[in-house]
């Protein structure tokens, strides 16, 4: 049987703003923490753990470009 995805969320700016905000303060939150989280964007706790998920992600992909880009091995200027 093929698995049904869920619809995809769309969130405002200021939602957005203050999902970053609370992931400045702890990327990793309990459960207890992503449900205050979600009722405090309006939002069900478990979209609150992927988008946790996703900027976790995003933040570890940033990490990795920063650490190639920083020229470990510059290029040579012949």
């Amino acid at each position: 049987l093929p698995v049904k995805k869920r619809p995809r969320t769309f969130y405002s700016a200021e939602q957005l703003e203050e999902l970053e905000k609370m992931f400045q303060e702890d990327p990793y939150p309990d459960s207890e923490k992503r449900r205050k989280i979600a009722a405090a964007v309006g939002v069900a706790p478990q979209r609150v753990l992927v988008w946790f998920q996703n900027r976790r992600a995003k933040l570890r992909k940033l990490e990795k470009l920063s650490i190639k880009g920083s020229g470990k091995y510059p290029a040579s200027s012949a």
